[in-house]
């Protein structure tokens, strides 16, 4: 994919992993996110996940709670919450690409299918098994989004 120009547009899923790397360490994960002029889309599911796993990610981050909610507050203000009415009907085509691949991943897949052209952003080599869906790494989305 070209770099996208001023005023280019592309829907960008964003899995679990990725927003948990940005949360943890001061990265180019977290750059990329940060820096993007648009939103990315994330399922709406993000809230029960991050209840799961805050107090993990809180110690593996190294930074006080405090900052870390500042933090978490941020990227959130970078991401459109997609609601699970929208994902639902993309529940059979998403849970055909999840079998091939990871059936925990079927919610990004419904959240990608739900915006046409968009891509999903994932380090997970297994999500490239299937061809519906364009999945790009961190590199190929630094690429993408021409920083």
């Amino acid at each position: 994919m070209a770099p996208l120009k001023k005023g280019d547009s592309v829907k960008i899923v964003i899995d679990s992993n990725v927003l948990f790397s940005a949360l943890i360490r001061d990265s180019t994960t977290r750059k990329l996110i940060l820096e993007y002029d648009g939103k990315f889309l994330f399922p709406s599911f993000i809230f029960s996940e991050m209840e799961k796993h805050k107090g993990m990610l809180i110690s593996k981050s190294g930074i006080p709670k405090e900052e870390f909610d500042i933090l978490l507050s941020i990227i959130l203000a970078k991401v459109t919450i997609i609601p699970d009415s929208m994902l639902l009907k993309q529940k059979k085509k998403a849970l055909i690409l999840a079998k091939k691949t990871d059936i925990d991943d079927l919610v990004f897949f419904a959240c990608a299918l739900s915006y046409k052209g968009s891509v999903l952003w994932s380090n997970d080599k297994r999500l490239k098994k299937q061809r519906k869906i364009k999945v790009l790494n961190t590199k190929e989305i630094m690429d993408l989004i021409g920083t």
